[in-house]
């Protein structure tokens, strides 16, 4: 893709093949490798210090250019940015690699997850290049997909982090589940059914949900407080009051964004908490900590 963005500068001509587990052991001045089924552009790497247990994604609302400028330009840093088109090396699509998987990235800015904070020093961070929404003249939001292109990059890529750091299915989260009266990336299009399918992050069983649905309108409102402490139990930072203000709402749309895109209105109702309970089933939660 011939464009602004600068691929140029950034892929050089040596390739290593074979995928290891270590994150990136491989000679200095070396600036892609080859990870079996995607490859790893290096030249922007820089080495710091960290410790993951969380995957988060997140997406730029930007375009290639200035996602690139913006993550190198020391106010924001991610790991792993994956372009709008990913380019093709050896028959493979090329992620962006900014930062070792084991450095503390600016990406997930003031968060929590299952009795976390300040998840920077604790988290793998993925870019992806997408406008994100736009608001329409009319009053409603346009969500704009992201390319098959990007997902064939991001399972494999994610499949490694994931094994490589021993991260949990529930800790692959959305940049909205740990900041969610912030943050809305990656938004109500990433397709977190299809990751899971592949290995990659948490989803109910339907039989479970449908065991907890119990015959109930999908759509019948439900106690709020007992919406509240599922989804603390689920790892969420949301209060304990049983009412239904706009904080708690922030987090019932991130989760239903995450789990259930076709409705995410915020509002306490039988399917978001037999989604809830089936996750929380399936994944033995008995308490919310990483």
């Amino acid at each position: 893709m011939k464009n602004k963005f600068c691929f140029g500068l950034l892929l050089s001509a040596l390739l290593l093949t074979g995928c290891q587990s270590e994150i990136d052991p491989v000679p200095l001045g070396v600036k892609q490798r080859d990870r079996g089924e995607y490859m790893v552009d290096r030249q922007q790497v820089k080495v710091e210090n960290g410790n993951a247990m969380v995957l988060v994604m997140h997406y730029t609302a930007l375009d290639d250019e200035k996602s690139l400028k913006v993550l190198t330009g020391g106010e924001v840093s991610i790991h792993y940015l994956v372009p709008s088109i990913p380019k093709i090396e050896r028959g493979k699509p090329v992620v962006i690699h900014l930062l070792p998987e084991d450095a503390e990235a600016w990406h997930a800015g003031k968060s929590f997850w299952r009795g976390r904070e300040k998840l920077n020093t604790s988290s793998v961070g993925i870019e992806i290049v997408n406008t994100g929404y736009t608001d329409e003249p009319d009053g409603t939001r346009k969500w704009y997909k992201f390319n098959d292109e990007q997902i064939d990059l991001i399972i494999p890529l994610a499949k490694d982090i994931i094994k490589r750091h021993n991260i949990a299915p529930y800790n692959v989260v959305a940049h909205s589940d740990i900041a969610p009266q912030r943050k809305s990336d990656p938004g109500p299009l990433f397709p977190w059914d299809k990751l899971a399918q592949a290995g990659i992050g948490a989803w109910p069983n339907a039989t479970d949900v449908k065991k907890h649905l119990a015959g109930r309108p999908k759509n019948m409102q439900t106690d709020v407080l007992t919406m509240q402490k599922l989804l603390a139990r689920y790892g969420y930072q949301v209060p304990l009051h049983g009412q239904l203000d706009k904080e708690t709402k922030n987090v019932i749309a991130a989760f239903q964004m995450h789990f259930r895109r076709s409705n995410f209105n915020g509002i306490p109702d039988a399917e978001t908490e037999s989604i809830l309970k089936a996750l929380i089933d399936k994944y033995k939660i008995k308490s919310a900590t990483v």
